[in-house]
């Protein structure tokens, strides 16, 4: 790890490769479980990757709108595995089924592991060509850090999404068309893009806003022109009834790492947790805008847009956090030559440790970690930036 000294790198390396043992015995008990070799189920489980399965087999049928029909996308996900399964959602735009229709060619377990392979090995190449590491101690801590196995175990794009974001940060300055087209290509996970158009416009990349718009223009209508105008009615239609999925307690609060989420933990009225998750959204725009438009170091920009994303976007659940893994690399590669600072040390070690208890506390005492470390992230980068 660039910019901490030996004995710190030596300490991190021995604590990443014992949570990394605990964390694939954890997933190999859980495998083990998910498929009754421990205990008899009472029921079938799976993942959501499910949800993308079952959709991308619809695609195929010629009917990729009845991706948005309840019924029929669980009656999917039964036949791609078992029934009785609990439904996932799919709330993707149509454009995530250029990708779902190819992997549904596929039997499901080749395709959950192709997917999530390839997506993996994407996510560590982006990650290294940021750190630029020596030898290959980099991936022990890469791997080791627990969002990846809620991704993993939870079959989700999450690895998709940080590759996306790093290697869009990376290109930036040097190669402007060819980081807006992998900024652009979050379009298949559109909420995750909030803060890209503020960015690239406060900092005047005129190209990769090029990019990006000739990335996202190009995956909406070629998804219209293969899977017609009547999925993406239908996706809209879905899209703007989501909400109530995430406020009828569906999906559990604790594993949500969003302001939104931290403030009904609290008890608050979802208006008023609405309310203070638009006044964080406001709050990292204006983070993220000040250093774009200072042109600030572009370590210190690409760790802020991450980390603001995060705090600014209603909807994250624990595997989101993988874009955390990508602004901790920005910071360190922010303190290449001068060093960690104390501070920072805390926030790297405090971030490494999140995915794994934030779920836990949420339970417990009804606190959301996330959105204070997303700030925390974002004062050490406004240090810096001070300082330069």
């Amino acid at each position: 790890m660039p910019g901490t000294d030996p004995a710190l790198r030596g300490r991190l390396f021995a604590w990443a490769s014992i949570l990394l043992v605990a964390e694939v015995a954890t997933f190999l008990w859980f495998v083990a479980g998910t498929h009754g070799w421990i205990v008899p189920l009472e029921r079938p489980v799976t993942t959501d990757f499910a949800s993308f399965y079952a959709a991308g087999k619809l695609a195929l049928a010629g009917t990729g709108e009845l991706a948005y029909d309840k019924a029929a996308h669980l009656a999917a996900e039964w036949a791609a595995t078992e029934p009785g399964v609990e439904y996932q959602f799919f709330f993707y735009p149509p454009v995530f089924l250029l990708l779902a229709a190819p992997l549904a060619l596929l039997p499901y377990l080749a395709a959950f592991v192709v997917f999530e392979a390839a997506t993996l090995v994407l996510y560590l190449l982006a990650l290294r060509a940021i750190v630029q590491p020596t030898g290959w101690r980099w991936l022990v801590l890469a791997l080791g850090f627990p969002a990846v196995f809620w991704t993993l175990g939870l079959g989700q794009n999450a690895f998709l999404s940080a590759a996306l974001f790093a290697l869009g940060t990376r290109w930036l300055d040097r190669r402007p068309w060819l980081a807006g087209l992998a900024l652009g290509c979050l379009i298949f996970k559109p909420h995750l893009g909030l803060l890209i158009p503020v960015a690239l416009l406060a900092g005047r990349h005129w190209r990769a806003i090029g990019g990006a718009a000739l990335a996202a223009g190009g995956l909406v209508l070629l998804s219209r022109l293969l899977f017609g105008w009547a999925a993406w009615a239908a996706f809209i239609t879905a899209f703007t009834g989501a909400h109530g999925t995430y406020e009828d307690g569906r999906i559990e609060l604790a594993g949500m790492v969003t302001v939104f989420a931290s403030a009904r933990m609290l008890g608050v009225p979802t208006a008023f947790a609405y309310a203070c998750q638009a006044l964080a959204a406001l709050g990292g725009a204006v983070v993220v805008a000040l250093l774009f438009w200072r042109r600030a170091a572009l370590p210190l920009r690409a760790a802020a847009l991450l980390a603001a994303t995060l705090l600014a976007v209603p909807v994250l659940l624990l595997y989101d956090l993988m874009l955390l893994a990508v602004a901790g690399a920005w910071l360190i590669v922010a303190a290449r030559g001068a060093g960690l600072r104390a501070g920072e040390r805390a926030v790297l070690v405090a971030g490494y440790a999140l995915p794994l208890v934030s779920r836990p506390i949420g339970l417990a005492v009804g606190l959301g970690l996330s959105p204070l470390l997303s700030i925390a992230v974002l004062a050490a980068v406004m240090r810096r930036d001070v300082a330069r």
